[in-house]
Order: structure tokens, then sequence, then C-alpha cells
């Protein structure tokens, strides 16, 4: 089997691995560098419960190879929280607007909602709607999950 040699920054820790160029990074994310907070659901790009930071804009990690990040910073849901442990914002929104039930979906909706808040994309609650549509819930937790995003967004804007 031919592996490639890439290093990238992984929640701003350096990185070296030789990979298999078919490796997804979801898999080498789980499965190599014990970082299971990003889930596995339909493993298709259907779900968005994959979804992390590649250089900043989000991606389904699920559908894109590992290779591809070589040179790159790769934020994950255990990226987000502060050094000291403190929760992000947006973790916090989730917690104060019940936007999470069984919490599958969890990691990759905040993953999702930090780049609609970054991208400005939260002028209305129909347009944190069709931003974060391709995060399925299937516990329905959709009203807390706008109101979470819509939380953070005014606390951001605020500062």
């Amino acid at each position: 089997m031919t592996t490639i040699p890439i290093s990238f920054t992984v929640n701003d820790r350096d990185v070296e691995l030789s990979l298999d160029p078919r490796e997804s990074l979801l898999d080498v994310l789980r499965e190599r560098l014990a970082l299971t907070g990003t889930k596995k659901g339909c493993d298709q790009g259907h779900c968005g419960a994959c979804t992390v930071h590649l250089d900043g804009r989000r991606v389904l990690s699920c559908l894109t190879p590992a290779v591809q990040a070589a040179e790159q910073h790769v934020t994950t849901i255990e990226g987000v929280a502060g050094q000291d442990g403190d929760l992000h914002p947006l973790q916090q929104a989730f917690i104060d607007n019940d936007a999470l039930q069984c919490g599958y979906c969890t990691p990759g909706q905040i993953m999702s909602g930090l780049a609609c808040i970054a991208e400005g994309n939260t002028t209305t609650d129909d347009t944190i709607r069709e931003y974060m549509s391709g995060n399925v819930c299937r516990c329905g937790a959709y009203v807390g999950i706008v109101a979470a995003v819509r939380q953070c967004a005014h606390r951001t804007e605020a500062s």
C-alpha cells in the first residue's frame, strides 16, 4: 500500500502522519488521533455530524480526503473550548437554549454554527436555518439550535 507523508495542525497541535490517500479526514481524526468528538453519522455527506473546520471553513470530514489537510489547520469540536476549559460561548448557548437532546449531532451543529456566525449568516432566523440546513438533528432540536446560534451571534456582535 502506498502512503503519503503529510503534516498539518489539529487544534493547534502539529501532526505528522503517513496516510493512505483514500483515508477520510474523519477516519484519521477518530481512529488515528483519537478525536472522537467528530461523529460518523451517514458517512456520505448528508447529515453534517462530521463537520470540522479546515483553515477556518466548514467541511464534511467524511467526504474530505485526509491528504487534503496537508499544511492546513483543522479545528474539531475538541479545539473549540478555551485553553482553561471554559466552554465557547456557542457551546454554552446550546446548553442555555436546550439545543440538544441525544447530543450525537451537537459537535457538527456547533462547528457549523461557528462558521455561520463567522461568515455573518445570522441576520434572520430563516438565514440561520438555511445556513445550518446541512446538519440534521434526528431529535428535532432545531428551534433551540437556531436560538443558540442567534444568542451567540448577538453576543459576538455586541463585543
